[in-house]
């Protein structure tokens, strides 16, 4: 519940249906934060929380897919960063490589729509740019998992709050 405070705070001077979509843009947040926030803090409406979080999930995957490459082509000039991608294509490769090799799009799809930390539309992206899987696959598998996981956080989310009223 503090983590639906904190996410609600950050954005109080905005409206709430505004706030759900910048939200759902945060990396560290996604639609896991965004959805929660809005039905427990906003007391929006399920659907509207849904697709206000959808929406919000999938504005940073296209400049993502299209821009991640060039962008980390460039900063790779300096130590830092060529350091930071090594490791975190070396890391993304070691722990999903399996995955990738046995189900491919589909595998991202599943990475994507698994609600669990460090899956999500951005390392989606990040996925996608590591196993080379091209701009149309990786957006219909990234959309499709996003999807999946507001209808799985939606479920759940409102599953606690039915169990949290029956106990209260």
């Amino acid at each position: 519940m503090a983590v639906v405070q904190l996410l609600s705070n950050l954005f109080d001077s905005f409206p709430n249906w505004l706030a759900t979509i910048l939200i759902s843009c945060l990396p560290v947040a996604e639609l896991r934060g965004a959805i929660p926030v809005a039905l427990l803090q906003y007391q929006m409406h399920p659907t509207e929380a849904y697709l206000l979080a959808v929406i919000g999930n999938m504005i940073p995957v296209i400049p993502l897919l299209l821009y991640l490459e060039p962008v980390s082509n460039y900063l790779r000039r300096f130590r830092f960063w060529n350091k930071f991608f090594d490791w975190l294509f070396t890391r993304t490769h070691h722990n999903h490589s399996a995955t990738f090799e046995k189900y491919g799009t589909l595998g991202l799809a599943i990475f994507v729509a698994i609600p669990l930390p460090a899956t999500g539309a951005w390392s989606g992206c990040a996925a996608a740019f590591v196993f080379g899987i091209g701009f149309r696959h990786a957006l219909m598998a990234i959309t499709a998992g996003v999807l999946i996981a507001g209808v799985v956080v939606t479920t759940v989310t409102l599953g606690g709050i039915s169990l949290s009223n029956l106990l209260i």
